[in-house]
């Protein structure tokens, strides 16, 4: 990659978008975290009052949880399931758009200092979701 054509003011545009739209999806995220904890917590259980919690004796340490939580009912726990699930899926996810604009930024930034082989380093690193690299690129390593 010899020739580059950028324009670094088009690029920090580009970058503020995806930034914006990035603290959306997070909003959005952990509205849905938030909006399904709710929900266990609301669900109810399939046994029957007094049954639905239990109780452990014992001294507990000042500040500390209680020793008795309440019984996770069907509901409650496959929807801790989904999220235990989709957990990769949403890292990756967020990986993905670090990795991108990390990528992009590095690589416009030496690209303006005449640095192509490390410009096209943090382009590779983007592509392949190295974050470690991508790092070790912008601290000067």
């Amino acid at each position: 990659m010899t020739a580059w054509d950028i324009k670094p003011q088009g690029v920090q545009g580009q970058l503020k978008k995806v930034s914006t739209h990035a603290g959306d999806l997070e909003k959005a995220l952990n509205a849905m975290v938030t909006a399904m904890s709710e929900a266990a917590t609301h669900a109810g259980t399939a046994v029957p009052g007094s049954a639905a919690s239990l109780p452990v004796a014992g001294p507990v340490a000042v500040g500390a949880e209680p020793l008795s939580h309440p019984t996770l009912g069907p509901v409650a726990a496959a929807l801790g399931t989904y999220v235990t699930e989709r957990k990769p899926q949403l890292k990756s996810m967020a990986e993905r758009i670090q990795a991108a604009v990390v990528g992009a930024a590095t690589a416009t930034s030496e690209y303006v200092e005449g640095d192509l082989d490390t410009a096209k380093r943090a382009q590779d690193a983007a592509k392949s979701v190295r974050l470690d690299v991508l790092k070790d690129i912008r601290a000067g390593k």
